[in-house]
């Protein structure tokens, strides 16, 4: 009985291996079988999203002649190699804004678009899925954009701009990509105000720029049943960026219910919410930042559950293997010899000129720029160069980065980009006096209103910096304790109040004619006159003549308004704290002596443990 009964159990085991054995090879057959076809079930996807990425390749500040260390390119490889390395089947799409923004790509590359492009290069070996344009792509004309973007191994989407034939500018307007079995279709559209800021360029007035929301339901149409999930990469704010008709994100996504996530640009903000279960995401500029996207699938296909996050390039060290690229590693070279001064044999190259001193002053509080705070050399520098070459009354620009300035001695072309980063050309207008002062009242809305007790002015957050233009050719007050629209006072022109009817012609770069004159409604007239060359090209033209130049300020405008306390002991104290590090820099909101005990407590708790207070901040 024993004997039988073990026969019975090891034929029974046998049996059911057997049957797991075939049921193995069946299911193996199955999934090589779907695996060829590209049909096997993939239950999770991760979508990787970058914009805005300006030429920062190696994550290198050629103004400076030194790496960064936290932005580029090359930093979101090493990010994006690690996810693949992770996960089976991860998308990469960018939503424009890369082709343009340093050295590398304004002063070499875009002015030689037939060659092999290093932002092309970098996003070919990075393997993109999809690029969606953005405005800054269209800086140098429509075939010079076109040259660039032809060098792409990945389709560059733009479902809103059309050429004269109704054809996609950029060849496709959305693009559908199937990895794992899984089909993302991708439809990528631009800001339309691109005609404000660049409506002059080669071929733009032949392009026709629909509204974004429109075109994403057009794509939406013709899409149909073909793909699994709908991602919309926007190159335009999640909201409208100065009037009510601008394309944002917002609208796209309360006209196209079947968009399954958003992804935004163009304000260099990091965005991370859902609205209506939408994941909407947005990147900070010159890759700082990247966007995850996890998305996970049931047996149909059905979304049954995502979630993002924004990852900060901090802690990534830049990809090796991208600093190689052919076109990366040739034309990197040539930008920081540009800016160091080496010739094409490698010897010194002349200087472009000199100055006899360093032309913006030390900032009393670490963080808070001095620059933007009283009147300084650098801004006057730059009025006067454009003053000169344009012939008008009164000119405008601003300080576009807070810690520009030109040093004392030899002068090269880092200096030059480093006070004046953009490719802008000059425009002049007529303008009234009471334009003017509408004019100078918006550029003041960048303060926050001071206060009682405040030892400091600050910045409105939601005003960034490079909005901020300060005003050369007449004199003027800025009164801080007024709100905003009531803070200009006392503006004079030739030593007389200027006239609300006055006419006065105004010298001003074409991206602030177009994206706040003309689209806010701010000036009636139009430009008469745009310069020839690139303003950057003038300041380097004025240095060939007349070097050495000497720091000169006219101290034509002033801060009244506020009491900051500067008798104050307690305001040093605070003030030698922050300079320190102990304390923040009070840059979004000031510091006020009603908050002194627990200022100087907090400082004196990270004095204690030993750390910053960007540290303390972070634990």
């Amino acid at each position: 009985m024993k004997r039988s009964f073990y026969r019975r159990s090891l034929f029974c085991i046998f049996l059911a291996a057997l049957t797991a054995i075939m049921a193995s090879c069946t299911a193996r057959t199955k999934d090589s079988a779907e695996a060829e076809s590209g049909n096997e079930h993939v239950d999770h996807i991760v979508i990787l999203a970058t914009s805005d990425m300006h030429g920062n390749i190696l994550g290198y500040s050629y103004e400076d002649i030194a790496e960064t260390t936290n932005n580029g390119m090359a930093r979101l490889c090493t990010y994006i190699k690690k996810v693949r390395d992770e996960e089976d089947t991860v998308f990469l799409i960018d939503a424009g804004d890369d082709i343009q923004g340093t050295i590398i790509t304004d002063d070499i590359a875009n002015k030689n678009p037939d060659d092999e492009h290093p932002v092309m290069s970098a996003m070919n070996f990075m393997g993109y899925d999809s690029m969606t344009l953005g405005n800054h792509e269209f800086n140098w004309g429509i075939t010079t954009m076109k040259k660039i973007i032809s060098q792409a191994d990945f389709p560059v989407l733009g479902a809103n701009v059309l050429d004269k034939d109704g054809n996609y500018v950029s060849g496709q307007g959305w693009v559908i990509i199937e990895r794992g079995g899984v089909r993302l279709a991708v439809i990528g559209v631009c800001t339309s105000d691109v005609c404000l800021w660049d409506g002059e360029k080669e071929g733009i007035s032949d392009t026709t720029f629909i509204k974004a929301d429109e075109a994403v339901r057009k794509a939406i149409g013709e899409i149909g049943d073909k793909a699994d999930i709908i991602a919309v990469s926007a190159h335009m704010g999640q909201y409208e960026d100065y009037f009510e008709d601008s394309d944002s994100g917002q609208k796209i996504l309360e006209n196209n219910p079947e968009v399954d996530i958003l992804q935004v640009a163009h304000k260099h903000i990091t965005v991370n919410e859902k609205v209506n279960g939408v994941p909407v995401v947005g990147v900070r500029n010159s890759g700082r930042e990247i966007a995850r996207i996890d998305v996970y699938l049931d047996d149909d296909k059905n979304i049954t559950s995502i979630s993002s996050e924004i990852v900060d390039m901090e802690n990534y060290e830049p990809d090796k293997e991208l600093s190689e690229v052919p076109a990366v590693k040739t034309l990197h070279k040539k930008a920081v010899d540009l800016v160091q001064g080496i010739d094409e044999d490698g010897g010194k190259a002349e200087p472009l000129g000199k100055t006899t001193a360093k032309f913006q002053p030390e900032n009393e509080i670490k963080g808070l720029p001095e620059g933007k705070l009283r009147d300084t050399a650098v801004i006057d520098f730059i009025l006067n160069v454009q003053l000169l070459n344009s012939g008008a009354d009164v000119t405008s620009c601003a300080l576009f980065k807070d810690t520009s300035d030109l040093p004392e001695g030899d002068i090269y072309y880092a200096n030059i980009f480093d006070i004046y980063k953009y490719d802008n050309i000059l425009y002049t207008v007529d303008v009234t006096g009471r334009e003017l002062k509408d004019y100078m009242e918006m550029s003041a809305e960048c303060y926050n209103q001071w206060k009682p007790g405040d030892i400091n002015i600050s910045f409105d957050p939601e005003y960034p910096g490079y909005l901020y233009d300060m005003f050369g050719g007449v004199e003027y007050e800025i009164n801080l304790s007024k709100p905003k629209g009531e803070r200009i006072e006392n503006v004079m022109y030739k030593g007389k109040p200027l006239e609300d009817d006055q006419i006065l012609k105004l010298a001003v770069n074409d991206y602030r004619y177009s994206s706040r004159l003309k689209a806010m409604d701010l000036v009636e007239g139009t430009y008469d006159w745009e310069s020839s060359e690139a303003i950057r090209a003038m300041i380097v033209d004025y240095f060939s003549v007349n070097s050495p130049v000497a720091p000169s300020v006219d101290n034509n405008w002033r801060i009244t308004g506020v009491d900051l306390s500067e008798d104050d002991p307690r305001r040093e104290e605070i003030i030698g704290y922050i300079n320190e590090g102990l304390l923040p820099t009070p840059y979004d909101e000031s510091y006020n002596l009603e908050d002194y005990d627990s200022l100087i407590a907090l400082a004196e708790a990270n004095l204690k443990e030993g750390v910053t207070a960007d540290e303390h901040e972070d634990h």
